[in-house]
């Protein structure tokens, strides 16, 4: 691709979150290929790699909503008239005919503001969707009062009245209105460069909030693996889990369900859960936060890893970097690549809401002969089935859709 002027916005420049850790990498790679990145954040912009990968930082100096008094954060979050301020002046005064615009999050600080900013750019702009926020109200398409996945038309009638928040109808109402600015700015998306959605099963869901489907288009996220060895899930009998340890995540269900089993459960990840979990399952290890370069080791001590979200995740990057390691997997059908899983011979699906299902999943690659478990293994690790892209197939997924942006407006 030839070389361009590409304009990465997200609300925060430290890596800590999956989204800004993605954004904050893609800006990297693409000022490493020669194209002149500029980093447009919520935040105050502090952060050294950007700065030393030659990344010019335009900071709005904001903080994330739950950092701010709840009347500001109230009135910001649906709709921040200095994110308004500097996106516009930014496109007024720093614009060119091929500058690229790419948003990766805006829903903590930005708001759907900057989206009226960005209307005379839309046709170069892309708009990575990491989660539902672009559709959904509460951004996951979950019935967190009935622990259960909706299957509503956002900002329905039916999806106004209906109380599914996690915490109260205030706060979906709330959201409502922040999604309804979303709505009106974007529309069905004609005139924008598209929606860039993790994994091909976020399209149906994007979908029912109006968006074309043929403005939605598909680059997978970039997968590293636990380990550079194939992990020799053969010679193992614990169970593994990553992530925070929250009860939406279903840490709760797999500890009770590895309790039944009698299987060793290594619970990589910290949250408010830990003190109920360290009550309830002492003999379970809970080895807290270990950064990606650690992970290895406990990935290594595994039968299979479990990803028990109770919610629908749009792409459970731990499923791939398992797989990847050569750890088979049970993965919580509410996961877009559950039915993946099972195709590839990856490992087993199962309804986390259902212990029957789960104990089932469970005993099956528990029971499973171990020359079954290593050929699964082997599988993974071959790479015939990747679930996600190498980081340098990212970039270049992301490079085929800016060029095809421009292509379209020069058609």
């Amino acid at each position: 691709m030839d070389k361009r002027r590409i304009v990465v916005v997200n609300d925060d420049s430290v890596a800590r979150g999956g989204t800004a850790v993605l954004a904050v990498m893609s800006a990297k790679a693409l000022a490493d290929r020669g194209h002149e990145v500029i980093w447009l954040c919520g935040d105050e912009g502090a952060n050294p790699e950007l700065v030393a990968h030659g990344i010019e930082v335009v900071a709005l100096g904001s903080r994330p909503l739950l950092d701010l008094p709840a009347k500001r954060a109230l009135v910001e979050g649906v709709h921040n008239r200095a994110a308004a301020r500097l996106m516009a002046d930014f496109v007024a005064r720093r614009d060119t005919s091929d500058t690229l615009y790419h948003v990766h999050s805006w829903a903590q600080i930005f708001s759907p503001a900057i989206f009226q900013g960005l209307r005379p750019v839309a046709r170069r702009t892309l708009l990575h969707a990491h989660d539902m926020f672009l559709a959904c109200p509460n951004g996951v398409y979950m019935d967190y009062q009935k622990n259960r996945a909706c299957t509503r038309v956002p900002n329905s009638f039916d999806c106004i009245t209906t109380h599914c928040d996690k915490r109260s109808y205030g706060q979906k109402l709330w959201r409502v209105a922040r999604a309804a600015r979303v709505h009106a700015a974007l529309g069905t998306l004609d005139g924008w460069g598209g929606i860039i959605a993790i994994h091909p099963g976020m399209k149906e869901k994007l979908g029912r909030a109006g968006y074309r489907a043929e403005r939605l288009f598909t680059v997978r996220n970039p997968v590293v693996a636990f380990s550079q060895d194939r992990i020799r899930a053969e010679d193992n009998r614990a169970l593994l889990y990553v992530g925070r340890l929250e009860a939406d995540k279903g840490v709760g269900e797999v500890a009770a369900a590895a309790a039944r089993a009698n299987v060793p459960l290594i619970a990589v990840g910290e949250g408010p859960m830990r003190a109920e979990l360290e009550a309830r399952y002492p003999q379970a290890e809970l080895a807290g936060w270990v950064d990606k370069a650690g992970i290895g080791a406990y990935a290594a001590r595994a039968r299979a890893l479990v990803m028990p979200s109770r919610h629908p995740e749009p792409f459970a990057l731990v499923i791939a970097e398992a797989a990847a390691s050569g750890l088979p997997v049970l993965a919580s059908d509410t996961a877009a690549m559950a039915g993946e899983v099972e195709d590839a011979r990856l490992g087993f699906a199962f309804d986390v809401f259902d212990p029957a299902s789960f104990d089932a999943a469970v005993a099956r690659i528990m029971d499973l002969p171990d020359d079954e478990v290593q050929a699964m293994s082997a599988r993974g690790y071959s790479g015939e089935a990747a679930l996600g892209n190498t980081r340098e197939g990212w970039i270049d997924g992301l490079e085929a859709e800016y060029a095809r942006v421009l292509a379209e407006i020069r058609a």
